[in-house]
Parts: structure tokens; sequence; C-alpha cells
């Protein structure tokens, strides 16, 4: 299976190269699916569209933007050493921290070697004669792999607002994703900011800072929880190293891929002084470990309601305009099946002078104008503006490339009706072709690195198994898939995840299918599974020979 190293040669203008195996991306996946390949004696080369290693981490530099799971945690383990030599400053680390860490990780393993950056991959297509893939990359290279593996992240694609006049405006426009690297300065400006997600609740109380007056304008409130980020302890983080090969092997085992103390307890079975005590003790801890106050709390929406009302009334107790309060507190979908926001000073940031909220879903968005922005009952002046508009969420950065697998089938057409794999990891019709967290798979319901591992790992140990067995082509079985499919399904439905119009369902994009693409199954038992799958022989994937 393996040509031991890559093969180039010129034609002309054109450059062919020949490997076992091309990987989509630069960032935590892509950079250890690289170094488990190169373990492996397979010729890899990884193409990254972006200027640096990093991913998702190279891109979104707004202010404000930080990790939302514990530094210690977001980090890899597959290296005892890098693991204790690496120092996190913060509980909850920042962009700039994060980018230094992959940027350690890609010169510590001596990576960048097979990286080519600034080389957007446009197509892929399955050649059945041969059972390899011919790659097309922007900077007109021919490339041929036997394996193609999508590292491509599941918040990569970005989503610009819909709304009219945006071409027009006269001041600066700026998307949170494709932040200037040089930053930018609003001190004195007049800022609108669009979007009130995750990153709208990291870039905020940032820009509150610096811009003379900010207007925040919101459609859906966002359930939000505090940080409580601090500087790490050291103590703490001597602990933790001492225990980090038990403490990775109990987060792989959990349902979200990070250890946090679940409450056996429903919500609806304890008083209301018990509950209020225990809320307000997760609400003091900070993180997302709010969620996991009670054991009902994403299952019963009886429940779900209690946690929700809590919030609601911290949101009355730290803002102090009622109207506010009251615009800014989230109602008709249950706590947490948007994405739950963890926050440093969000709230508090309204009570600024120079902030004021725009509400438009009462008062929507008519256009964008050459100086500013006009909602159905003001207009107001902006210098700058910034789109914190999120994602096209799991399927975004797959569908843009044109996949073509068996029979010149398109990933995008099969995926019309909505993302269909095999373990989120692979697809029926679509050979030797991996997705690293793909739809079906814990991914965004996770920690990420946990899940990427994961799935590095177990194409990894499916790949050894090929070359060992002389086997050049796997493929899953549509049964299989199917199976999986409504596999998912059945778990989504047996969760509050698909009563909100998130970006998890897609909800998100106008005209995409309306269905929970992460597996809401949980992180030990989803591996307890792929495990499963590699001892019985790949069940579930056809497996052959180049004739």
């Amino acid at each position: 299976m393996s040509e031991s190293q890559s093969s180039c040669s010129k034609h002309g203008a054109e450059r062919a190269c020949r490997f076992d195996a091309v990987i989509v991306g630069a960032g935590f996946a892509g950079l250890y699916m690289l170094y488990r390949l190169r373990q492996l004696g397979l010729a890899a080369r990884v193409y990254e569209a972006g200027g640096g290693v990093g991913g998702t981490w190279f891109w979104n530099r707004y202010p404000g933007a930080r990790c939302d799971i514990a530094s210690l945690d977001y980090s890899y383990s597959f290296s005892p050493e890098l693991e204790q030599e690496w120092r996190w400053t913060e509980r909850y680390a920042t962009q700039p921290e994060i980018l230094r860490y992959l940027d350690h990780v890609a010169d510590r393993f001596d990576l960048r070697r097979d990286i080519q950056l600034r080389t957007r991959v446009t197509g892929a297509a399955f050649d059945e004669a041969t059972s390899r893939w011919a790659i097309a990359t922007d900077d007109g290279a021919r490339v041929s792999a036997r394996f193609l593996i999508m590292a491509t992240g599941c918040l990569s694609v970005a989503k610009r607002p819909d709304v009219q006049g945006i071409e027009a405006f006269e001041g600066d426009a700026y998307h949170t994703s494709r932040w200037p690297h040089e930053g930018v300065d609003f001190t004195g400006k007049r800022v609108g900011v669009i979007g009130t997600g995750s990153t709208g609740v990291q870039v905020i109380p940032a820009l509150a800072e610096q811009a003379s007056h900010l207007f925040v304008f919101q459609r859906t409130p966002c359930f939000s929880v505090p940080a409580r980020n601090a500087p790490i302890d050291p103590a703490h983080e001597a602990r933790m190293k001492a225990s980090y090969p038990e403490h990775r092997r109990k987060a792989r085992e959990t349902r979200a891929g990070v250890i946090m103390e679940v409450n056996p307890k429903s919500a609806l079975e304890v008083s209301p002084e018990e509950r209020e005590r225990e809320y307000t003790a997760r609400w003091e801890q900070g993180g997302t470990g709010f969620l996991a106050t009670f054991s009902d709390v994403m299952r019963s929406r009886e429940a779900n309601e209690t946690a929700a009302e809590f919030v609601r009334a911290q949101i009355r107790a730290t803002v102090r305009d009622p109207a506010v309060a009251e615009a800014l507190s989230p109602r008709g979908y249950p706590l947490g099946t948007r994405r739950l926001c963890v926050d440093t000073r969000y709230y508090e940031t309204f009570n600024r002078d120079n902030v004021t909220l725009v509400d438009v879903r009462a008062s929507p968005i008519e256009e964008i104008t050459p100086r500013g922005l006009r909602t159905r009952s003001a207009e107001h002046a902006l210098d700058s503006l910034v789109f914190a508009t999120g994602f096209d969420a799991m399927t975004g950065a797959l569908t843009s490339i044109e996949i073509r697998g068996s029979g010149g089938a398109s990933l995008k057409q099969k995926w019309a009706g909505g993302p269909r794999t095999y373990l989120g990891i692979a697809i029926a019709g679509f050979p030797n072709l991996f997705t690293i967290t793909g739809p079906g798979s814990p991914s965004v319901f996770s920690n990420a690195i946990v899940s990427i591992e994961q799935h590095v790992e177990w194409i990894a140990g499916c790949l050894t198994f090929l070359r060992e067995r002389a086997i050049d082509r796997i493929e899953a079985t549509a049964e299989a898939e199917d199976r999986w499919v409504d596999h998912v399904k059945e778990v989504a439905d047996g969760t509050l995840y698909p009563l909100a119009n998130s970006w998890y369902i897609g909800a998100n994009i106008p005209g995409k299918p309306r269905v929970l693409m992460p597996y809401a199954g949980g992180v030990g038992a989803y591996r307890k599974t792929c495990e499963a799958v590699a001892a019985q022989g790949y069940e579930g994937f056809r497996l052959s020979r180049t004739r």
C-alpha cells in the first residue's frame, strides 16, 4: 500500500505528485493525523488554505477569542513529553496562546516539511481503475493519493449575514472568523455587532472597552454562564500533570470528553431550596459544567426550565435596566440546545453607558446603509460593522469542495437531504475517504481534542490493518450507513436538541436540511462502538484489492 515516500514529476508548468495520503487542513486534526501517518511510514501531504498552521485558531483572531474548554484538557494527550513541557497560563486559554501551542507542536515534531500552506483543495475525484484520489488545488498542482483525509474542521466556513446593502457600507466591515492579523483599533468608533452566539459573547465585552459606542444587534438571546477565568494555579497544574494518564483515560469515557461531576439526582426530585443551592454552586464554579447540575437537565423539558429560569434570574440580577434584561433573557428553546456560551462579564457589559442593545426580533434589520444600519424603527450611524454570524457548521467545509466518489457521485448532492455517514468517519460511495469529526460523530458535543485524537487513532489503526493484509480499498456499505444515520436520529430524538433552531441542526443556513448533525450519544459510548467495528474486522465496510 505504501509508496514509502512521495513522488512528484513536472509536466510543463504543472506539477504532479503521488502520496499515500493527502490531508486537508492543518489544525489540531491535520497536525496529529500527519504525525500518526509519519509513524506508520506513510508518505503524506497536508494542504492548508491559511498562511499558518492552527485551523480555527489561525483564522479566529477577534478580540476576546478564547477556548471554552479548560486549557489543561484542551490539548493533545499523544505525547507525555509535550504534556509535561507545555505551560498554560490561564484556565481558558486565549487564541494567541493556543496558536503558539500549535506552532510549537508543528516545530517540535518537524511537521512543517509536509505541510503546504496557502493552498486550497478545490476538488477531489475517485478513480475506480486505480482506487486512488485525484486531487486538485488552487495552485494548479495535480495530486494523487491512495487515501483522502478531511481534517477541515466543524466550524471553518464563515456565514455572512444575508442583509441588503452590505456592499454599500462605506465604513470598515469585519467577520470574526477572518479577523485582520494586525488587529483593529476601534478607539473613538461607533461599532455595530451582528450576532450574539459564542463568538459574539466573547467579542462584545472586548469591543465595548474600545468603541465610543457599541450597538449590539441581537436576534436570538443566548444562554451564557460565567467562565470564572483565572491564571492557572501552579499546584493544580502540578497535580494534573502528575495524574495526566489516568485523567485522560477517564475523560475518554465521559459523555463530553471532559471530567465533570454529574449530579445523579433529577432537578424535579429535590426541593426548590436544594435546586437553588446546586445551581448557585455551579454558577460560581463557572464553565459548561452547569449543564451537569442535575442528571435530567438535557433530557427533560421541565427539568431544563428550572435551569433556564435560574439563568434568567441571574441576568435580571446583573443587568440594571429591566427592559434590557428581559431582552437578553432567552425564551422559546431549552437551555443547552443552542451552544451554551461561556463568558467574561458579558451581561455586565450592557450596564455600560456606551452600549446599546438593539432587539432585531422586535425591530428587524431592513438594510445596511452607506453610513450605518437601519432597522424597522430606527437608523444607527456606524463607523464599523462586525459580523459574529457563525459558520456553515459541520458540512460546509466538505460540500464547498467538489468531491466526487464512485461513478462520479457528488458528495454535495448525496448530502442534499442532510449529511449521511457511517460513524462520522466514512461515507458510502466514497472509498478511501475519511472525515475527522464528521457529521454523525460527537464532534462539537465534546471536547474537540478528545474526539480528534480518537478519530485519528482509529484511522491510523485502520490503515495499519489494510496494509498488513495488502488491502488498498475500503468503503462504508450503504446498509451500515443507513443503520448509523437511523441510530444518530434515534439518539437525537431522545434529547432536547431538536427543539431549538440552532446551527447544530443547520437552522442558521437558509435551505439547509434540518438534521441534528453531531452524535448525541456521548464520547464514551461512541468510542466503544468504533472499537467494536474495528475488532470485528471493520464491520460495515467493504474491503477489496485493486485488480
